[in-house]
């Protein structure tokens, strides 16, 4: 039933006034939160972030013959002990890659793969020499692979 407001509806235990016919924000909030965990006591809490396992980062830009940053080649990375390439990652559109690696002492051979890659020229590239890249731990090293014609 409703009662005399135009907002008020009358149960067996009183009145009750809606102030608004939106859901309230609380309520609202609340009822998204809850199903995806983020209320839960076992979740992390305010500050507290997800423990990640620590990695080394390298870190590169792949450089034409004319120093200008190569954009989709396909870089190869393996430790010197392997016979295969264990990474592989391409470059962006600014020549960079990236890629993470076990933390810990080690070295890595980094090197382009130029199989099936056009120039934005059209010339032949040729890869240059591998790159050895020391890691002490889980740190970022940078390094620059330079390619030629």
């Amino acid at each position: 039933m409703t009662g005399s407001h135009p907002h008020s509806f009358t149960f067996n235990s009183g009145t009750f006034y809606r102030s608004s016919r939106f859901i309230p924000f609380g309520l609202l909030l609340y009822a998204l939160l809850v199903p995806s965990g983020l209320c839960a006591a076992g979740g992390p809490g305010p500050g507290q972030a997800k423990a990640e396992k620590p990695y080394a980062l390298l870190f590169g830009t792949v450089w034409g013959p004319d120093d200008h940053p190569l954009y989709r080649v396909k870089v190869k990375i393996r430790r010197p002990e392997d016979k295969k390439a264990r990474w592989e990652v391409y470059s962006n559109h600014r020549g960079e890659f990236e890629q993470r690696l076990p933390a810990g002492k080690a070295d890595y051979l980094v090197w382009a793969d130029l199989k099936g890659y056009k120039s934005p020229n059209g010339k032949k590239l040729q890869p240059g020499e591998a790159v050895k890249v020391h890691f002490e731990n889980d740190e970022r090293v940078d390094t620059g692979l330079h390619l030629k014609w």
